[in-house]
């Protein structure tokens, strides 16, 4: 049965602002859940809403398959080990603090983001020049499970952009501006069909409809994820190489990342 949004909890109301002007309708009946706010930031309303227990088997893609009626975005997230209440229920994240993903090239974001991992360093540093240099030489492939994660439903017109509106912080340590990744998850949506699925407390799954095919374009994309996550190569699967992380996402239907 379909209804209209604003026949919903008024705390799931509370995600839009546009509700009254663009009327909405959910038509998947939801678990037990809430909404929550972000404990930091600009927004004046939540910008989650978060089932109290992990999701039921199949209610992910009923609810990407409503999105368009909706407008909510559906993310399969996970917990901090050891504190599961984190980030999610505490609130650990800053929705309104961030750029908006439209004031961004991705191309530019990505070249700056390589310079800074590529770069000669002369401090003290555990990755010699040498490393540096054989890692991205000449510039991983596995689904990470299916954990009990629960459901969240973010007012994001499309899925790229779900971590802006969210504010999410799991990249901090590379950028405190989740804009910025959305600016890049919109131009992997548009050219290789990714979609956003999940969320970790410093973890990103993507699923990926057209990945690369061949090494030769894997390895300009692999260039992409070392500038987007440097940490899936320095501290991904051995060897630590461009070449050999290009080699594992040649046909990889998902595409996971992960920042220290």
């Amino acid at each position: 049965m379909t209804a209209q949004l604003n026949e919903m909890p008024p705390d799931l109301l509370d995600l839009f602002a546009d509700a009254a002007a663009r009327p909405r309708t959910l038509s998947v009946p939801l678990p037990p859940g809430r909404t929550v706010r972000g404990d930091e930031g600009d927004a004046d309303r939540p910008t989650l809403w978060l089932s109290d227990e992990p999701a039921p088997a199949g209610l992910w893609p009923r609810l990407h398959a409503a999105h368009q009626q909706s407008g909510l975005w559906p993310l399969l997230l996970d917990g901090y080990d050891g504190e599961p209440t984190r980030p999610w229920e505490d609130g650990e994240f800053w929705p309104g603090r961030g750029s908006s993903p439209a004031e961004h090239d991705p191309e530019r974001l990505l070249a700056g983001w390589w310079a800074d991992q590529t770069a000669p360093y002369d401090g003290d540093d555990e990755l010699s020049n040498d490393r540096r240099a054989a890692v991205a030489a000449p510039y991983g492939r596995d689904w990470p499970g299916q954990p009990a994660m629960r459901l969240g439903l973010v007012p994001a017109g499309r899925g790229s952009d779900a971590l802006a509106v969210l504010g999410w912080q799991g990249a901090i340590n590379h950028t405190a501006d989740p804009g910025r990744l959305s600016a890049v998850l919109r131009s992997w949506e548009d050219r290789f069909g990714v979609r956003v699925i999940g969320v970790g407390f410093a973890e990103l799954y993507l699923s990926v409809a057209a990945p690369p095919e061949h090494t030769t374009e894997a390895l300009r994309v692999a260039a992409e994820h070392f500038a987007f996550c440097p940490d899936n190569v320095w501290q991904g699967q051995r060897p630590c190489t461009l070449a050999a992380y290009a080699e594992r996402i040649v046909d990889a239907p998902t595409w996971a990342f992960w920042w220290d």
